[in-house]
Order: structure tokens, then sequence, then C-alpha cells
């Protein structure tokens, strides 16, 4: 068994750069290319940086803690923006500031929180908490590992970023921009479609409530063409998959695994549902995530935040989710929210008059089965992301303790590439 490494305070091998902080309001942001960070994700895309390389950033107020109790830690990488809710820090190489990422995943929160009613970890704590610190060429090797296993996760992540963008493009050009049927009006071939596809589309337009519309489809509001919240049955007290608001994505369509949890009130879904935030700001933030991670005919619960979308057929499953994540559909939604500010919640009357051009049965189909391979990737490459992070999760706390060597944890490593 390899000997434990010393342990040295945060103060002693990382830098601060708080400073350098800024926090924008929402409305004041520009949007752009680079990540808005807060205390525990990236809130919002911006149209300048503050940082530029690679940091650590680590919960102050709000978020400072993980559902398991330990400090609340993100490794940032690139031109980035960070608020002040998030201690910005950084060490003299690249593998000791992901080294300090890892070992700081390991801390318990607890000790160096301060505050009640607002829980924040200020600078003088957080300089306090101490790590194992071993040898330069250990601490090199344990961000070898971690980086490894990182960027296998990320490439997971940017796949699955790009199959959703040609599923949603397929779905803006079908069902909004209506490229096949205006191809074939003006004597074209419809592009990238095989000529039986095609051949599912009308070739005219007619007049509707929304204006122009392919010739034979239908416009239906919203609370006929789906399912709103529709009845599910789980008995009170049984345990069954519970899904928070924290844990669904603000872009692509994979929650965080759900935990079983005894079952008390709150919105029923079953694979094939959407959940929508109805809440402020988790609307606006984009939170949004499709139900393909139950067991068949297992009925989850969550958050009574949660609006549940279902299509009703002909319409595929997966046409829930992508209208849901389409941007006139989110501008509707976030105009048909009532209340207070800062409480403000989605009139489920105002939203079941979202006007749907629902296609014919040939075309419902034919759009269906093109976009459940995509989502059945996605789910695919997110379910090998949770076996990754699994193993990172594994190995680098017994790493970082000094209870694994390096050999070890590499050729564990190596049989999962």
């Amino acid at each position: 068994m390899a000997s434990e490494p010393s342990e040295e305070p945060i103060a002693a091998v990382a830098q601060f750069f708080n400073a350098k902080r800024k926090p924008v309001t929402a409305k004041d942001r520009k949007a752009g290319p680079y990540p808005y960070y807060g205390a525990a994700a990236i809130q919002d895309w911006v149209s300048d940086y503050l940082f530029d390389g690679i940091f650590v950033l680590v919960g102050e107020d709000g978020t400072v803690q993980t559902g398991d109790g330990k400090l609340m830690v993100q490794l940032a990488q690139g031109r980035i923006w960070v608020n002040n809710h998030a201690h910005v820090l950084q060490c003299e190489t690249e593998d000791d500031t992901r080294y300090l990422a890892y070992a700081l995943t390991q801390v318990d929160a607890g000790p160096f929180i301060t505050g009640a009613a607002q829980p924040k970890i200020n600078m003088g704590n957080l300089k306090r908490v101490t790590i194992p610190w071993p040898a330069p060429d250990i601490r090199t090797g344990i961000s070898t590992i971690g980086r490894s296993i990182d960027d296998r996760i990320d490439l997971l992540r940017q796949t699955n970023a790009t199959l959703e963008a040609i599923a949603q493009a397929l779905f803006k050009s079908w069902f909004v921009d209506f490229d096949p049927v205006r191809a074939k009006a003006e004597g074209r071939e419809p592009e990238g479609m095989d000529a039986a596809t095609a051949a599912l589309f009308p070739c005219e337009f007619e007049e509707s409530e929304m204006g122009f519309i392919p010739k034979g489809w239908k416009v239906l509001p919203l609370s006929e063409a789906f399912e709103i919240n529709p009845r599910r049955a789980i008995k009170k007290g049984s345990v069954a998959p519970y899904l928070d608001m924290a844990s669904v994505p603000t872009s692509g369509h994979v929650p965080a695994p759900p935990v079983d949890r005894e079952f008390s009130s709150g919105t029923k879904f079953q694979n094939g549902d959407t959940l929508l935030a109805r809440i402020t700001p988790c609307l606006e933030n984009g939170k949004t995530a499709h139900v393909d991670f139950l067991a068949d005919e297992q009925v989850g619960w969550g958050s009574t935040e949660f609006i549940v979308l279902r299509p009703k057929p002909p319409l595929p499953l997966y046409f829930g989710y992508l209208i849901a994540r389409h941007d006139a559909f989110r501008a509707f939604a976030t105009q048909a929210m009532t209340g207070t500010s800062g409480r403000q919640r989605v009139e489920l009357g105002q939203l079941e008059r979202f006007q749907v051009v629902c296609p014919d049965a040939h075309v419902s189909t034919a759009f269906g089965l093109l976009v459940e391979p995509i989502r059945a990737c996605i789910s695919a490459n997110q379910q090998r992301s949770e076996v990754l992070a699994k193993l990172r999760d594994t190995l680098l706390p017994r790493l970082i303790s000094g209870k694994l060597r390096l050999p070890q944890a590499e050729a564990v490593e190596e049989t999962s590439a």
C-alpha cells in the first residue's frame, strides 16, 4: 500500500483571483460564446470573458455543497466569466490546478460553512482547508488519469450536443420552416431525404390561423395536440425514482440520475414524457428533460414545479421534447408566467393555447423513425458518461489519499477505454 501524502492548506498551494470576479444581472448580459459561471454551474453564455486558462471554482454562497456534503467544485477551462458566488483558484501549473480540483471534491464542506439562511464559505475559511499534497510526479500522474477520463466524458457530451442539434435542425426544417413542402412547391427535390420520404409531404400550402401551412396539416392548441400533466399512479409511501429541479439540465435532454425516494406528493411521469420547469428562473434558464431513464411502465416523480408534456399519437414522443426546446414555445411559456417578481410560474391555461402545427400520420411516423435513434444514442452516451464518472470518482479519492498506487489505477483506466 502506498504511503499517505502530506497535508497542505489551500493558501499554501493555490492563488485566489476573487478580485477579478464580476456579477452581471441577467438583463444586462449580452449573449455570446463564453460561459458565465455561478456557484454550482454555468448560468449563461456571454459576449466577453474575465479569465483565460484553467481554474478551480469553489462555491462561496448559495450552493456551497453537493448532495453528499462535499465542497461544490467546478473545473473551468478556457475563456470564462465568473460571478461573485464562486471562489476562483489556480495553482502554478495546469496539472496542479487539476489535481487541486480533484482533491477539493473530497473535502467535507460542513466545518467551513457559516450562515444558516444563506450558507457561505468565505475566503478565510476556504484558505484553512487542507488537502493531501503528494510529490509532484504523483500529482501529475493523478491529474493525467483524471484528465483522460474527463476528456472521454467531454467527448461524449460534445457528441450528444451535436446529435441534439441535428434533431433540432430536422424539427425546425420540417415543422417550422416547412422546407420539404416549400421545395416541392417550387419544383425542387427536398434536400437531405430519400424519394420515399419526400413523397410523404404535400406540394402546396393552405391558409390557417397561423398563416400558410402545408396542405392537409392541422393547427391545434397544445391542449389538443398534447397530454398536459397526464394522470399517473404512485401509491403514497411507496419508493419510486425521484427527480428534483436541480437535476434537470439547462441544455440536453438527459437529467442527472434520479434517486429512490418514498413518494409523498409531486409531479408524476413515465418514459416518453417531457419535463418543463414552470417557475422562474428555471424556465428562462432552459431547464427541460426528456424521460427515458425509467423501466418500462415504471412511474417516477419529482418537483411540483414541473409541467409534464406528452404528444398525442401520431406525433412521436421526442417531438414533445423538441418543441419544448424550440425558441417560439419557450418565449410563449415565458409570456404565460404570472405572479410576483421572483415567484412567477407558467399559467397552464395560457400555455394550453400555444398553437402546434401537426403533420399527418405518415410524416409524423417518418419523423419519429429519424429522431428515435438519435434520442437512443444520446441516452447510451450519457450512460457511458455516468460509468466513466463513477470510475473517476472511485479511483481519484484512493489515489489522492495514497491508498492506491498510480500503476494500478492506470491499468484500471486503460481497461475502460
